[in-house]
């Protein structure tokens, strides 16, 4: 797969990423922490905040490899 299609895929990609884990990462926080104390909202906001960066590292480590040399 050329390099340009793998960036296109992987934009599209971590767009959705992000927009659906921030959803879900606000949704639990909302069902689940509604009572807590604010030290555990932010803990809770810091360490999601920190969690999305893994998915999204492999994901443009993907888009940036190189194109195979398709004479080799």
């Amino acid at each position: 797969m050329p390099q340009t299609l793998r960036k296109l895929i992987g934009t599209v990609l971590l767009v959705a990423l992000v927009v659906i884990y921030s959803l879900v990462a606000t949704t639990i926080a909302s069902a689940k922490l509604a009572e807590s104390p604010w030290w555990v909202h932010t803990l809770y906001f810091f360490v999601t905040g920190i969690l999305w960066i893994v998915p999204a590292m492999f994901l443009v480590s993907w888009m940036l490899k190189p194109d195979r040399n398709r004479n080799g």
